[in-house]
């Protein structure tokens, strides 16, 4: 009983460690973790309407809210190429729109070259054509959310709908 109890409290212990490895102490450094995340956010922007088959552009904008220079991971993000899914896309009956682009392993932590540097009150945008990414094959309302918070260490809390029509 004496080793079960002392097994569990290394176990505990180790188990507790692994959690705090991966924490980044400069407030202006943001990667897979995100509890200094709170000065960068993101908007999505997409027309409400599409003619199925068309391009479906979408804006990802990137808003520093601090006054002090701000960095966030590229990594799942539309700063990058499609390397990973960030995005969630359902359909009006919650079916999830499935996900076409490439799946890449990444080392942890990110590299130095990974991090772009947002200016205090300023924005950084991109547009990226999610039909080339998620296969959007039939006409309806979808909504969109951007689900990659912990690596990148940008919030969105809104979420895009569009519809496609014939």
């Amino acid at each position: 009983m004496k080793n079960r109890s002392l097994f569990l409290a290394a176990a505990i212990f180790l188990f507790a460690a692994c959690g705090t490895a991966g924490k980044h102490t400069d407030s202006n450094v943001l990667g897979a973790d995100t509890t200094t995340s709170a000065q960068l956010w993101a908007k999505m922007l997409i027309r409400p309407e599409f003619k199925l088959g068309d391009p479906l552009e979408m804006r990802f904008t990137i808003y520093n809210r601090s006054s002090e220079s701000q960095q966030f991971c590229k990594w799942h993000t539309p700063f990058e190429p499609p390397m990973s899914k960030y995005l969630d896309i359902t359909d009006e009956l919650g079916a999830e729109v499935p996900y076409m682009g490439a799946m890449a392993k990444r080392i942890m932590p990110p590299p130095a070259d990974s991090y772009i540097t947002v200016k205090p009150g300023d924005s950084l945008s991109v547009k990226v054509d999610l039909s080339k990414i998620y296969r959007v094959d039939k006409a309806g309302r979808y909504v969109v959310r951007y689900v990659a918070q912990e690596i990148s260490g940008v919030s969105a809390k809104d979420s895009v709908t569009f519809a496609v029509h014939q």
